[in-house]
């Protein structure tokens, strides 16, 4: 093996994902425009993009062997998307083609001067529904996979693909960004979830995001953890315990939020991971539940080298995958995914910065 290889993983390195691709029409420009405005781009770019899509995409960088099930046209930015995808290493042949139609697409204007980004997304027509995919096409496509990861689109076909994933005892990863018609059926499969900063409390209605994870936790009982990403913030994630102390001491679990955020080092710029022991967790007026909290941060970029934060919550969800298969701890596993969210920040879209398993970033963790 060359020196500059990535380790080996487990044999399986095969997974699956089900969800949105697009094109993405990407825009930086210095400020953003008022109404009425005319500006020029400081910079362009036209890429695939999607949340499934990105999220492969990463993954397949990194050295896992994923699998798609979307569906595109038979148009010009169709045969982009799929011909971007199989470039990267993602298995499109489990992507429908309708004959007519259109690829979904999103405008995105990166604003350099607030570092943020706006999107606007156009729906792709006809819209998958579960007759797209055969029996034997989905049976092919769950065949040897170690993971199924849904995005939350194409609600219909991701409970038919969840359903049967379930059935062969195949772990599931959720992207909760935000309620979507479908999801809750998604979620109630799922082993992980990985949430949108304002998506636990607006779920469970719980007053602080800490306890909104218990809730979460306690309401769906197959979930292993659940993280919430807080872009700049970094992320908090909740592990569900393995051996229950019941004569452990209760312990309320915005105090022990407190206690990790005191214990964080603002001494570094790259991302560390601070966690409790497996305790007894309880949320006032929610619940209590065993588990272990931890607290992550995100790197912290120079804004002279942050260009656009397009897909970054994609790109934590693709290393997580990695980090799944790969057996990653989830002290280090919070620690690598914000350090591959903050590689791809430094270059325009999605994709573009998307480090592989070569990159020397990403060396100490890989070892």
């Amino acid at each position: 093996m060359s020196s500059d290889a990535p380790p080996p993983l487990a044999d399986n390195r095969v997974i699956l994902g089900c969800g949105s691709v697009t094109v993405d029409f990407l825009a930086a420009v210095a400020s953003y425009p008022k109404p009425g405005d005319k500006i020029r781009t400081t910079s362009a770019k036209v890429q695939g993009g999607g949340n499934a899509g990105n999220a492969l995409t990463c993954a397949a960088r990194l050295g896992l062997k994923p699998r798609l099930i979307s569906k595109v046209a038979d148009d010009s930015q169709g045969q982009r998307i799929l011909e971007e995808l199989e470039a990267d290493g993602v298995d499109s042949s489990f992507v429908m083609v309708s004959k007519g139609g259109r690829s979904p697409f999103t405008y995105v204007i990166v604003d350099n001067q607030t570092k943020t980004r706006t999107c606007v997304f156009t729906s792709g027509y006809p819209p998958m529904i579960p007759s797209d995919l055969t029996k034997s096409k989905l049976l092919a496509a769950l065949d040897g996979a170690r993971l199924v990861y849904f995005d939350g689109r194409l609600h219909e076909t991701a409970l038919v693909v969840a359903r049967e994933a379930a059935c062969k005892g195949i772990p599931i990863l959720i992207d909760a960004e935000r309620k979507r018609e479908g999801l809750d059926d998604l979620l109630s499969l799922s082993s992980y979830v990985i949430c949108a900063a304002k998506f636990p409390q607006a779920w469970t209605g719980a007053p602080s995001v800490p306890s909104a994870l218990c809730s979460m936790l306690l309401k769906l009982p197959k979930v292993k953890f659940v993280i919430v990403t807080l872009g700049e913030d970094g992320c908090i994630m909740l592990e569900r315990g393995v051996c229950e102390n019941v004569q452990s001491e209760e312990v309320d679990v915005d105090d022990l939020l407190y206690t990790l955020k005191n214990k964080m080092s603002n001494d570094t710029t790259s991302p560390i991971c601070v966690s409790s022991s497996e305790v007894k967790l309880c949320a006032k007026g929610i619940g209590t539940v065993w588990g272990k909290l931890l607290l992550g941060t995100a790197e912290k970029i120079p804004p002279s080298e942050l260009v656009d934060t397009t897909g970054a919550g994609d790109s934590f969800i693709g290393a997580v995958l990695y980090a799944l298969c790969a057996n990653m701890p989830p002290e280090k596993m919070l620690r690598f995914a914000a350090q591959v969210a903050a590689i791809g920040c430094r270059a325009l879209g999605a994709r573009t910065g998307l480090p592989h398993g070569t990159d020397p970033h990403l060396s100490s963790f890989l070892l």
